[in-house]
């Protein structure tokens, strides 16, 4: 799907926004502060129905708004879309093109987007969960039906827990008999999400592969190892045989949930032996194979949001990821002046802080100044 135009209302700092996207690269230039990130959350709002920068609900609506709505419109196939968001407190409404959904997780698959933001350093700098996770992004992009099977592994790790907490160490008969039923059930459905994580870290590897080397200027060895929390044959033994210690500490202690992928360079684990550049480039590098695998599987390129990315790598780098963008619709933020291999469909400046005004510039030239032949001004209400 295409992205057209965008519209805010009372959407973290907007009152209302409406701006245009180009089917190539639309650049959004200005200083920090400006809403810039903003509206990138907003359109991967549209797409996952989360904010990538972790934030709840509520805190996407504007100070002092009851609530707050994301509108956004499209092609795909040649038709139109428009897909709307309607955020309350603890609430998300979702419907498209006029049809209100049933559930919000429906809205998954309508619009792909692949996010690059400054916190993705934490894909290789903290723990496994933040690699697990990103791994189930990439298994939902491929195919919404494996969001069912997350928030089912989910729901039953939650409810063994929570027999297990209330056990205090002991459980009678009825409890032991509910810990089958659990038992059962993480063992078919933690096994299957296992086995879909293995085989996407075996498919990707050769895209992040790739994807590192383009950007680092050259090849280095790059592994990614999937590695289980049971050694045993099957998930199911493996609970069976760690029972008593779950029972007695109140957890679960094997599972998908407490796997890892570990990330290495040159045999090193990145985590801890790379410098920091090695390890944003490999952040980036891990969000395009993603973008890649998901284009190659679907057809189509998801559209890529790229948050202040260019301030994140060292310039060859930054110059690498603009001079070898993948195919398909772009949007990239930055604070300072676009590098020579920038070359956008359409710039928006986010530039005059007391009015809020954002020029179009369609013949962008010398972006220093953020002066070009201007097409339009949009007016922006806006709390910023």
């Amino acid at each position: 799907m295409q992205l057209k135009t965008i519209w805010l209302t009372d959407f973290r700092s907007y009152e209302t926004l409406e701006l245009p996207l180009e089917t190539g690269l639309t650049a959004i230039v200005g200083p920090n502060g400006r809403g810039k990130t903003n509206v990138l959350e907003a359109i991967g709002l549209l797409s996952t129905l989360k904010s990538f920068r972790g934030a709840p609900t509520e805190s996407l609506v504007r100070r002092g708004a009851q609530s707050a709505f994301v509108r956004a419109e499209g092609v795909r196939d040649d038709r139109e879309v428009l897909i709307e968001l309607e955020l309350t407190k603890g609430r998300t409404r979702a419907q498209v093109n006029r049809q209100r959904l049933k559930r919000s997780s429906d809205l998954l698959g309508a619009l792909r987007t692949t996010v690059f933001a400054p916190d993705d350093l934490a894909l290789v700098k903290q723990g496994p969960s933040v690699r697990r996770e990103y791994l189930d992004d990439v298994l939902v992009a491929l195919d919404p039906k494996n969001d069912a099977l997350l928030r089912e592994v989910d729901k039953i790790i939650r409810q063994r827990n929570a027999l297990l907490r209330q056990s205090h160490g002991r459980l009678d008969e009825a409890g032991l008999s509910t810990l089958d039923v659990w038992d059962q059930k993480l063992g078919v459905a933690g096994a299957k999400l296992t086995t879909l994580r293995e085989d996407l870290v075996v498919t990707i590897l050769p895209m992040l592969h790739d994807a590192y080397a383009l950007l680092a200027g050259a090849p280095e060895s790059v592994t990614a190892d999937y590695e289980r929390s049971w050694q045993t044959e099957t998930l199911a033994d493996a609970l069976a045989s760690q029972r008593d210690n779950d029972v007695r500490r109140g957890i679960t202690s094997v599972g998908p949930h407490r796997d890892e992928l570990a990330l290495r360079l040159a045999g090193l684990l990145t985590r801890t032996e790379a410098s920091q550049g090695e390890q944003r480039t490999l952040a980036l590098a891990l969000r395009l194979a993603g973008h890649q695998l998901t284009t190659k599987v679907l057809g189509e390129p998801p559209l890529l949001l790229l948050d202040d990315v260019l301030s994140e790598l060292d310039p060859d780098r930054a110059t690498a990821l603009l001079n070898n963008l993948p195919p398909g619709q772009v949007v990239i933020t930055s604070a300072s002046a676009l590098p020579p291999a920038a070359k956008p469909d359409r710039v928006l400046n986010f530039t005059d802080p007391s009015t809020q005004t954002i020029t179009l510039v369609d013949e962008p030239g010398d972006l220093t100044v953020a002066e070009g032949v201007v097409e339009d001004t949009v007016e922006v209400s806006s709390d910023v």
